[in-house]
């Protein structure tokens, strides 16, 4: 089983989060969007995976190829990388891997995690995760016939069709069947929006007698842009909080210094005279003091003082004083 990241795109709407670090690797209860992906992936798939192939902008760099690599060498799998040197749309970032497009995989974008608790069938020629939603007028959805196999996408419909939303996660019992009908896309040239989309090979798939079948997820959490990537963040705390797991390192120095859980809090982060959660999560190496925090994502090595924080998203190496009299903020930042 192979699984296919597209993920070229900066994330405009996390700036400026995104000037220096992709969105998918912004980490999520200190773990990087990207990795959590695929394994929530593979726990859903329960088969071992043979590559992980990652479809990133030609200017993201080697310390982001090692990341990514490491992920996908920490399952055991293969790691294969490609680039994507213009925006061209889903079909077309999909093809950027094309030499990766065999056999059976899932086709992931890396801008949404879910939990999903169902037994792929692996059977079925496709199947598209979806996620019941109340406005389903903001998404695309699917249509189902009696036999619970998708008939048509619908983009945003402005009258009701269905409320299952695709939340961008994909299986294909074999991939090649959809490389063969997306190089005929980009042969053909058909553009929608200025961009070559997934769903026009779905289409052809569909055409051709190929059938899909909905997977339905339990939660689909969104990381478009700060208050949802905070939101999320908190969600996946509480998610791993019930689940038992271990969030907050045995190396953290705490001084005077009180924790409400969920949180997770990394290696070497220092605490003085401060109140943390619920609902925050802070990367290796920062230091906190005279502070409270709640609903809020620190990244590594940050350091904030005499802080009153909630809703708040702080970068890697960031310097934060409530009682500053001057501030160097980067573009794109809110203070409110």
């Amino acid at each position: 089983m192979k699984i296919i990241v597209p993920m070229a795109g900066r994330g405009s709407r996390l700036r400026p989060h995104t000037l220096t670090v992709p969105k998918p690797l912004i980490p999520i209860a200190g773990k990087p969007i990207v990795h959590r992906l695929v394994e929530d992936i593979a726990r859903v798939l329960d088969e071992k995976i043979d590559e992980v192939a990652f479809i990133i902008g030609a200017d993201f760099g080697e310390k982001v190829e090692a990341d990514l690599k490491e992920i996908a060498e920490a399952m055991g799998a293969k790691a294969s990388i490609y680039y994507q040197d213009k925006p061209l749309g889903t079909g077309h970032a999909i093809m950027c891997a094309k030499d990766s497009l065999e056999g059976p995989a899932v086709i992931a974008y890396a801008d949404t995690l879910f939990k999903a608790d169902f037994t792929l069938n692996k059977d079925a020629d496709a199947v598209i995760w979806v996620k019941q939603v109340e406005n389903p007028s903001a998404y695309g959805v699917v249509k189902l016939n009696e036999k619970r196999e998708i008939t048509d996408l619908v983009e945003k419909p402005e009258e009701f069709v269905s409320d299952l939303a695709v939340i961008g996660i994909y299986y294909f019992k074999d991939v090649a069947v959809l490389k063969g009908e997306l190089q005929n896309v980009l042969d053909q040239n058909i553009i929608r929006g200025g961009e070559y989309q997934i769903n026009d090979g779905i289409e052809a798939m569909k055409q051709k007698g190929y059938t899909f079948v909905p997977g339905k997820v339990d939660e689909w959490m969104d990381c478009g842009n700060k208050d949802v990537t905070v939101e999320t963040n908190g969600r996946m705390l509480n998610f791993l909080h019930g689940d038992g797991e271990k969030l907050i390192s045995n190396s953290v120095k705490i001084t005077n210094s009180e924790i409400t859980e969920p949180c997770f809090i990394g290696e070497n982060v220092e605490l003085v005279n401060a109140k943390i959660g619920p609902n925050v999560s802070i990367g290796n190496g920062c230091i906190i003091k005279d502070s409270a925090i709640k609903n809020s994502l620190i990244q590594e090595f940050a350091e904030v003082r005499n802080a009153k924080l909630d809703n708040a998203m702080i970068g890697n190496f960031a310097k934060f004083d409530g009682n500053f009299t001057q501030i160097s903020i980067g573009d794109y930042s809110v203070l409110e």
